[in-house]
């Protein structure tokens, strides 16, 4: 799909994009504004998930957040425990969330607003957090900056009048954006506790580190160390598979989330993924969650409504998404809770009743 858009194009910016042999689109930032808009959608079209080159975030910025989370993950458990439990925020290990859902990761979760950043660097960083909070704040404004700036690259690619009707919900000082560091551990399996046919190397296991899910805000930047493990799902009509994501120390991977399929109308995919354990050494991630304030009304943008595409989705606050997806297991695919019924015009107006009950959820 992005092979056939280049093929087009000018040679010196065929060079710009690269896609590895599994198809993950690669996309180099440093080239023309219009050409990085377009492929960019192409890639949320076919995929909900691509890879960033030349971003412009400082090695320096990445290298000091990474060595603060492998410095916390490295402390003894009494002392992680000390920035715990994860309520949702905090420490967390093995356990994701409340609703039973369990991975071979210990994690810390933090609310990307600086106040909050340094309550909980006392508990998390007890001999440095000033110097923990600078960190994460520093990483914080640069993955923030780096979001926008695909976001608006996306909504001139969708042809939206408005380039910021996606990133002002993540600039707003009351954004309820995250950042989550996840620590899994190298996998222990040995040849003869293989559990399926799958398993034919230690580094293909079958353990989960994080299971299948989507990620419910508008869009995640994710940067991890040099040990695989990201799966992605192909959205291939004729049966999903799981797409390895080869890590690129010179990459940021983008996930598009729940929110922008919802205010895209379907158009961009929320991605599914997953993480699976490996053995060939320690995997780090960082996620940097993009999201709106809690008071944000998430609807589809009128200019993704077309009579060939009829409004998909009911109107909703991120409030109100939040509670519904807390209330879920990880791998629920909880927009099939918001999705307008499009048969409900051909329905008897006896059934009108019934059928709002069914898909209207918080009107």
């Amino acid at each position: 799909m992005v092979a056939a858009s280049v093929m087009a194009l000018h040679s010196s910016e065929r060079s710009l994009i690269r896609s590895a042999s599994i198809n993950v689109p690669v996309i180099d930032l440093s080239m023309r504004r219009e050409l990085k808009a377009e492929l960019i959608i192409k890639a949320c079209e076919g995929f909900g998930f691509f890879q960033v080159i030349n971003h412009g975030v400082p090695d320096k910025v990445v290298s000091r957040m990474e060595l603060a989370g492998m410095e916390f993950f490295s402390l003894p458990t009494s002392e992680k425990l000390l920035a715990g439990p994860a309520n949702p925020l905090g420490y967390g290990t093995k356990s994701i969330g409340s609703n039973g859902d369990t991975g071979d990761l210990e994690y810390l979760l933090l609310h990307s607003n600086p106040i909050s950043i340094s309550q909980r660097a006392r508990s998390v960083c007890r001999t440095n957090p000033i110097d923990f909070s600078y960190v994460v704040n520093e990483y914080v404004g640069e993955v923030r900056e780096l979001a926008c700036e695909i976001l608006e690259l996306m909504a001139q690619g969708l042809g939206v009048g408005d380039s910021g009707v996606f990133s002002r919900m993540i600039r707003d000082m009351e954004s309820d954006s995250l950042l989550r560091l996840n620590h899994y551990p190298p996998c222990n399996c040995t040849k003869s506790s293989y559990k399926h046919d799958c398993c034919t190397t230690r580094a293909n296991c079958c353990r989960l580190g994080f299971g299948e899910h989507s990620d419910p805000q508008i869009l995640t930047i994710l940067r991890s160390n040099s040990v695989a493990g990201l799966q992605i799902r192909s959205p291939s009509p004729a049966g999903a598979s799981w797409i390895p994501v080869p890590p690129n120390p010179d990459a940021f991977c983008v996930n598009v989330g729940d929110v922008l399929q919802v205010m895209t109308n379907g158009r961009l995919v929320s991605v599914r993924h997953r993480v699976m354990a490996n053995s060939n050494g320690t995997r780090m991630s960082t996620a940097f969650f993009g999201a709106p304030p809690l008071h944000a009304w998430i609807s589809p943008l009128p200019e993704t409504i077309t009579p060939l595409r009829p409004c998909c989705y009911k109107s909703f606050t991120w409030s109100e998404f939040k509670k519904v997806m807390y209330s879920l297991s990880l791998g629920h695919d909880r927009l099939d809770l918001f999705r307008l019924d499009i048969d409900d015009d051909d329905d008897d107006d006896d059934d009108d009743e019934g059928s709002g009950s069914k898909t209207c959820l918080f009107e």
